[in-house]
């Protein structure tokens, strides 16, 4: 099966995303970045064992099970539990993805969850075997999305950070007709307006895929308060919804 270079998703919101698919190249690369990471972690946590082995006496050999115990338990959390919890605190990414510009996200285009970042890499397992990543590199090429065991146990996909392109299937800010439209923006509390205006200062910072999952996460929180059912684009509705309350506080 060829593999695909983009990934387009079509959300429920009527966005069409379009993420450039990580290479197996800019991959191991990334995996380089973070071995080393993991290589300096080891380092300290032997350096540390070893201090406290110096410092409690090496007489009392009743200790050193325990000290083994650390070292073995440690290793392990090191070398499996480091991507699960950087991809779960940094959505996705690990030093390494973050340095190289990839990330992993679901196939449907959301945030992974920690079940997620823990079953890819669970899996990362079965993926280095023999050697080396050989089965991991043989899923890679043979998946349409080049995904390896974990990433189809997971759902995942591995992407470059920025979005490729991001159309709107619904009318775009510049085209939008100059009209105004009722949403019950007075039932939001002054701390949801907050959050909205401070997006709108920000969005122009975002990168694509940031400015599309942050808008998406507010007008979320805004179609459950307000009770919004309409299919419009998430930055369309709280234009709309910053507008009209800022008319009824004019």
């Amino acid at each position: 099966m060829p593999a695909l270079e983009k990934l387009n998703i079509d959300t429920p919101e009527q966005v069409a995303l379009e993420f450039s698919l990580a290479t197996i190249g800019s991959r191991f690369l990334a995996l380089a970045i973070d071995t080393l990471v993991q290589v300096a972690c080891g380092l300290a946590l032997f350096m540390l064992v070893g201090m406290t082995i110096w410092v409690t006496g090496s007489a009392d050999t009743s200790a050193r099970p325990w000290f083994l115990a650390v070292l073995v338990i440690g290793g392990f959390l090191i070398y499996y539990g480091y991507f699960a919890v950087f991809e779960t605190i940094w959505n996705g990414q690990t030093p390494g993805k973050r340095i190289i510009g990839l990330r992993v996200i679901h196939a449907s285009g959301r945030p992974i969850s920690a079940w997620e970042a823990i079953l890819r890499n669970v899996v990362r397992i079965a993926d280095q075997m023999p050697v080396i990543y050989a089965i991991g590199i043989v899923s890679v090429f043979a998946t349409e999305r080049s995904q390896r065991l974990g990433d189809l146990a997971a759902g995942t996909v591995v992407v470059h950070e920025r979005l490729v392109e991001a159309r709107l299937d619904v009318a775009t800010p510049e085209r939008r007709p100059a009209q105004q439209t009722y949403h019950g923006a007075r039932q939001l509390a002054p701390e949801e307006i907050s959050v909205i205006e401070l997006f709108f200062r920000r969005r122009g910072q975002l990168d694509g895929y940031a400015r599309i999952r942050t808008a998406h996460q507010i007008a979320r929180r805004v179609r459950e308060r307000l009770g919004v059912t309409a299919q419009i684009d998430d930055e369309q509705l709280l234009e709309e919804v910053i507008g009209e309350y800022r008319r009824l506080q004019g």
